[in-house]
């Protein structure tokens, strides 16, 4: 299969996925990269209510009392992060809330770099 393969089948969620990212540049192209993380999730959450896209912010996973960023439409989880470098604990996390709440698909979204 080459690079150039447009075939979206072995995608999970394409259609939501492709409109979350739109929606994390905006928000990031609002913002820009020095903001706290609050302030992109607050905005995140406008974002996603102006969408019509179905959430919970701050979803607490019953088995641990964790709360996650956002329960996108019950399929995807969305971690947000604004720091210098997404490290192997943050991965970590976000892999622990996939399998704990038996989803298919994460995402770990950075606001900041450098």
């Amino acid at each position: 299969m080459g690079t150039n393969d447009t075939n979206n089948s072995k995608l999970i969620y394409p259609e939501l996925s492709y409109l979350l990212t739109g929606i994390y540049f905006s928000v990031h192209n609002e913002f820009g990269r020095y903001c706290l993380e609050k302030k992109y999730a607050d905005e995140l959450e406008k974002k996603l209510k102006e969408a019509g896209i179905n959430f919970t912010r701050e979803f607490v996973i019953p088995a641990t009392k964790n709360a996650i960023d956002f329960l996108i439409d019950d399929k995807i989880v969305l971690e947000i992060k604004a720091k210098k470098m997404i490290v192997k604990d943050d991965y970590y996390q976000t892999q622990r809330y996939l399998q704990l709440l038996n989803k298919p698909l994460a995402l770990l979204v950075n606001f900041r770099n450098r």
